[in-house]
């Protein structure tokens, strides 16, 4: 069963070829057997799984029925669940239970999900590896040598080895995307504000998103249903209508103008994966896409922008996290200013601290113009780049990542060699454009993501091309060895 997309999971229940409560003891002991290799979760809630697991058998022999009644999935352990631990892969929140359920929890729950459990991350998102947890690294079920991508690597690895089908994650700077590339899944990092943000314990606010991690589009367009909608209680979630992603699949390509960035294509490009890029093109071509080259002239710029940004929202965000009130407390204080300097300085790992001691320099008295201000300017020229670029094309098409996945700890050393691995998927959030990754090949025997870019709102037209591209394709139903 453990091979089955959250599409096939659908059909199997309401088919009645097998119950929900026998698919979620199936997968329980699947992660019991196989996670001690990848570290991908966190915590397991077999207790609360198998008590949903029952609810939903229970509502579909009354008659109800829904795609995600009876799936189950894991959340990223920066989603609030109530009465059981929310981490955010750090020492600081290690004894921190929620007390109340994130929107996005709450929603996949009424939908009928099954919670397995909390997957691993890096510490409070911040990292491109997942080697930054508090937990451990996790590994990438590809080649347990290398990373699965980060921060929501936890996600990644647990769905790219079958250990469950879907899994939710979240994208600041490609959080679900690159993991998405490497580790041979589909992963979809929705419109700023598609996605209420409410529970969701943020790194910088304004870049936050949360999204579907799975192994197809067909099944992303199912998560993504559930998870999607306006929310009161988030001010930044749009009151826009939630279109049915999955009617949206089938449409054909034909006519389809393709943009084509050139300046993703510069020396730091693997030219292996541009040749991989290439052949993703080519395959669209031939289902009636129109190609044409484009410029996002300010791309050059945006690493350096959204790590002014992130790290400035970040020390804004973490400055709650000071001993007093939940999480980490320091032993015996001497007085107020210990307790804070020790807490923080004992609670939060190395690149945490580092980011937001950048983050504070950022906004400091003096520097705010010259960083953080002069940042946001080169935010608005980015977001004027791809609207100008939609005015020509309908989709942006490019590589996800510069590399295949490189090994654990081959970057600790140099943080800015890692910062570099998100060129291609920082835009997205400088503009709040919604944008997937796709399985387009293998590197070394590493997988290789495609990554899609829509403008605002335009989520169902990533997953119709994505969705088409699988149906010509057969990347996305590899599957790791010994998986």
């Amino acid at each position: 069963m453990h091979h089955m997309t959250l599409a096939e999971i659908a059909r199997g229940l309401a088919d009645k070829k097998f119950s929900s409560e026998e698919l979620t003891k199936a997968l329980l002991a699947r992660i019991a057997q196989l996670d001690p290799q990848l570290n991908s979760f966190i915590s397991l809630t077999e207790e609360l799984a198998l008590s949903q697991a029952k609810a939903a058998d229970a509502r579909r022999a009354n008659g109800e029925s829904g795609a995600l009644l009876g799936a189950p999935i894991a959340h990223k352990d920066l989603f609030c669940t109530q009465g059981i631990r929310t981490s955010c892969g750090s020492k600081m929140l290690d004894n921190f239970k929620a007390p109340y359920d994130a929107t996005v929890v709450a929603k996949l729950a009424a939908a009928g999900t099954v919670t397995l459990g909390k997957t691993n991350m890096d510490e409070f998102a911040m990292g491109s590896a997942n080697e930054s947890s508090h937990y451990g690294p996790v590994k990438n079920p590809w080649n347990l040598e290398h990373v699965p991508g980060g921060s929501s690597g936890g996600s990644a690895a647990a769905v790219a080895a079958r250990l469950l089908p879907a899994a939710t994650a979240t994208d600041t700077g490609g959080s679900i995307r690159q993991p998405a590339a490497f580790t041979n899944l589909t992963g979809l990092k929705p419109t700023y504000g598609r996605v209420s943000r409410w529970g969701m314990i943020a790194y910088a606010s304004s870049l936050d998103q949360g999204g579907p991690l799975a192994r197809t589009a067909e099944d992303c367009a199912i998560l993504l249903q559930g998870m999607a909608g306006f929310d009161p209680n988030d001010s930044t979630s749009i009151d826009e209508p939630v279109p049915d992603y999955s009617a949206s699949l089938n449409g054909s390509l034909q006519g389809l103008r393709i943009g084509v960035p050139k300046e993703y294509f510069s020396a730091g490009l693997d030219p292996r994966i541009a040749e991989l890029v290439h052949n993703s093109v080519k395959a669209l071509e031939k289902l009636g896409a129109v190609i044409k080259e484009i410029s996002l002239p300010n791309m050059q710029h945006a690493i350096p922008a959204y790590y002014v940004i992130a790290p400035a929202e970040a020390s804004s965000n973490l400055s709650r996290f000071d001993g007093v009130r939940f999480g980490y407390r320091c032993e015996n204080p001497e007085n107020l200013i210990d307790l804070y300097k020790r807490s923080r300085g004992e609670g939060f790992g190395a690149e945490v601290q580092r980011r937001i001691m950048v983050g504070a320099y950022a906004l400091s008295a003096g520097y705010y113009d010259a960083y953080y201000l002069k940042a946001q300017k080169i935010r608005r020229l980015v977001k004027n780049d791809f609207m100008a670029a939609f005015n020509e094309v309908d989709i942006i098409l490019g590589p996800t990542t510069p590399n295949p996945a490189w090994k654990l700890g081959a970057k600790n050393s140099d943080p800015v060699a890692e910062y570099l691995e998100d060129v291609y998927t920082i835009t997205a959030n400088l503009a709040g454009l919604p944008g997937l990754s796709m399985p387009a090949g293998f590197v070394d025997g590493l997988p290789v993501g495609v990554q899609l870019l829509a403008p605002y709102f335009q989520e169902g037209r990533l997953l119709n091309v994505a969705h088409q591209y699988q149906l010509n394709t057969d990347w996305h139903t590899r599957t790791p060895t010994g998986f």
